[in-house]
């Protein structure tokens, strides 16, 4: 391990032994379990390798490439299924899984570090720990996880932190960060943050537990991985206005989950020095039988601990190394991060000879932006559709219409045309952030991620209950005209598995009830201000006032409850925000230049360059990658949708990142400088090769590197 001068070491070695006699309440050298994981939840289960394991669960490398593993009874799965379904769910829902893609190639769990083949498919053998974590209320029941591989080295001991990306469960970063670490033999600390697939089935009020089993709530009791916080009364009484409604953990669990990410990740890595030494200390420091506490040999100061993950879990990591006040962490590799500078005053942000007007603002901000004007901003000139008429029929592309047509009217596109209103609508995208590179995904993105997000974001800052309904929005299963029905029993069974904890998701949608006509699908629904199916403008209109603070029409104060909803999510948003401050931890960040989903301007580039301008030596690098964007895994439909002649795999610069930092942490060896990655997609039928990846360099050509200078953080074009 890459040890630092002697001040800090010795700064290092005390905060460690006191992280030792802290963690879990202990005295130094006694190993008890944190005070934050709740009694009677930890699980511990050995995975052979063979018939089950802890990367694959038992499907190897192949097993993932192949069709969705049955149950045997879809209405009644077993724990054990849906921990193999929720793996393989999972992991192609973040990388590229065709061979033609890489995937088993160049990547994937049978592929070592040297790109040599591994045996037995890529199935690791080793134990598996799982408990909750929680505040006394049990209300958050965080999951925390810890996988140990059979090859795990006490002597050369190392974590990796996989906090879970987005709103998933806590298998959210096994094919990622998971990955990485069991093929490096090290622990694995996975958390599921307090946002992860916890559903709450109003109408037959049952709730999944740790384990993901559909149980009735009065059963799971405190238990339950997440309950809406509504009486018997008061869910009736939803019920008969909103029947067949649910509820999820990360929008209504009422605890804005966001604000301690970095906190779940730091007790996530905590909790693995903890089952590491359980599992590996020789003896215990007790007298006779009562006390049997074990000793606590591998430690922070000579364990290797790198936070990593992508997406919110990089955000995550991001925010546990700001609040890392005991040394847990050494180092920090992560990819395409939701991260959120509290400020950027000062800071500007320039690609070649183009300066971003708007750069840094949080989450909530830009996706409710996005919400208004993405669907009429896919029907420019310049704005590729990256959909297949079964993802956008002939009705959406007149709701996109009606959304243009009711933008102009409200004042906030201009032009007389359809064609002059969304060319404005995109100029007004390119002006708050996103780029040129990004107008091909506006579409795909506007369909499966952007109104979800935003409703969800919303409702998670301001603290709001399901009862709450704010703007509208509630989640549904619809049918073919968008009307609300029952949950299906077998999605709603398997939904732990299959679901990624945000609709749309296994048959749960996002419904507008204020829609004219009764509740509705989102993109069926029509507004009662503009009488027209556009994709329930005047939702998105209550989504970006209660962001923002303002009535995005009148320029005003929203009024009554909107404004005390407004509040509400500022308050909430006050509590998610990084400093951006310098850690000394060498940190390598790395995005996708494509990436419209968190645009660089507004998280990468804009927490590098706050950093880097508060300590210009700071051992923080970022990696930008042409041609690269958020969904490796839209890679894999890449025939029909054309992605794979557009874009690589960022999940190969993860990977790549994390190599970097593990052989700087362990071997001493210099991070890569700041750069820009310049890729080639593939042709027609090509299949992915070395040749299309270019290697991150360690020392950049002029024209390549990332660099501040002043104020100003100079992005190659």
């Amino acid at each position: 391990m890459h040890k630092p001068p002697i001040a800090p070491a010795l700064t290092a070695l005390v905060a460690a032994m006191l992280l030792s006699a802290c963690i879990g309440g202990g005295r130094p050298g006694h190993n008890r379990l944190p005070p934050v994981i709740v009694d009677g939840s930890t699980s511990v289960r050995h995975y052979d390798g063979v018939a089950d394991d802890l990367l694959t669960a038992g499907l190897g490398q192949s097993g993932l490439q192949g069709a969705a593993p049955a149950y045997a009874d879809a209405l009644a799965p077993t724990a054990a299924e849906l921990r193999r379904n929720a793996i393989y769910n999972n992991y192609r829902a973040l990388v590229d899984f065709t061979t033609s893609g890489g995937f088993g190639r160049l990547f994937g769990p049978a592929i070592g570090a040297d790109g040599a083949l591994l045996p037995n498919d890529g199935k690791i053998a080793g134990t598996e720990y799982i408990a909750y974590a929680d505040d006394g209320s049990g209300r958050q029941n965080v999951t925390l996880m810890v996988q140990v591989p059979d090859g795990f080295d006490p002597a050369n001991a190392c974590i990796v932190s996989a906090t879970s990306s987005g709103s998933r469960g806590i298998y959210g970063a096994i094919g990622t960060a998971g990955e990485w670490g069991l093929k490096r033999g090290c622990a694995v600390a996975y958390t599921d943050k307090g946002s992860g697939n916890g559903v709450h089935d109003l109408a037959g009020d049952r709730v999944t537990r740790i384990d993901g089993v559909l149980v009735a709530a009065a059963t799971a009791g405190r238990s339950a991985h997440f309950r809406a916080d509504l009486s018997a009364a008061e869910l009736a009484a939803h019920n008969a206005t909103h029947p067949h409604r649910v509820a999820y953990k990360h929008a209504h669990s009422q605890q804005n989950p966001e604000r301690d990410w970095g906190r779940n990740t730091l007790q996530a890595i905590e909790f693995a020095f903890y089952v590491l030494n359980e599992q590996f200390s020789r003896g215990d420091t007790g007298r006779g039988a009562a006390s049997a506490r074990k000793a606590r040999p591998i430690t922070p100061a000579n364990t290797l601990v790198i936070a990593s993950s992508v997406s919110n879990g990089a955000g995550a990591a991001l925010a546990a190394a700001e609040q890392d006040r005991t040394g847990l962490i050494d180092g920090v590799a992560v990819s395409e991060p939701n991260v959120q500078p509290r400020r950027v005053d000062g800071l500007t942000i320039r690609q070649g000879d183009h300066t971003a007007a708007t750069i840094g603002r949080p989450l909530i901000d830009y996706f409710t932006f996005a919400n208004l004007y993405q669907p009429c901003a896919i029907l420019a000139d310049d704005a590729g559709l990256s959909l297949l008429p079964a993802f956008w029929p002939d009705a959406f592309t007149a709701a996109a219409q009606n959304r243009c047509t009711g933008l102009a009217e409200k004042g906030l596109v201009s032009g007389a045309t359809l064609a002059a209103q969304a060319a404005d609508a995109l100029a007004r995208l390119h002006g708050y952030g996103w780029q040129p590179e990004h107008d091909f995904l506006h579409q795909s993105h506007y369909r499966f991620a952007t109104t979800s997000i935003a409703v969800t974001y919303v409702n998670a800052l301001g603290r709001f209950s399901v009862a709450d309904k704010v703007c509208g929005f509630s989640f549904a299963n619809t049918d073919a005209a968008g009307r609300v029905v029952p949950q299906q029993p077998a999605l709603l069974a398997g939904l732990f598995a299959s679901g990624n904890g945000i609709p749309p998701t296994s048959g749960v949608n996002l419904v507008y009830d204020d829609a004219l006509g009764g509740a509705r699908l989102d993109f069926l629904a029509a507004s009662p201000s503009t009488g027209r199916a556009d994709f329930a403008l005047d939702g998105a209109l209550c989504l970006r006032a209660l962001a923002t603070g303002r009535d995005p029409v009148t320029g005003g104060t929203p009024a009554g409850d909107l404004r005390a909803q407004a509040d509400r999510v500022h308050d909430g948003l006050a509590e998610v925000l990084l400093e951006a401050k310098p850690t000394g931890k060498p940190t390598l960040i790395v995005s996708g230049r494509n990436d419209t989903l968190i645009p660089p301007n507004h998280a990468s580039r804009a927490y590098v360059g706050q950093v880097l301008r508060a300590a210009p030596d700071a051992p923080v690098r970022y990696i930008e990658v042409s041609n690269a964007q958020h969904f490796d895994t839209f890679i894999a439909f890449g025939p029909a949708l054309a992605y794979d002649r557009r874009f690589v795999p960022l999940h190969h610069y993860f990977g790549a990142a994390m190599d970097a930092m593990y052989a700087h942490l362990k071997d001493g060896a210099p991070l890569p400088a700041s750069q820009l990655v310049r890729t080639t997609p593939r042709t027609t039928g090509e299949p992915l090769a070395p040749a299309h990846l270019p290697a991150i360099q360690a020392t950049p050509a002029a024209g390549d590197r990332i660099v501040l200078s002043g104020d100003t953080l100079l992005i190659p074009d």
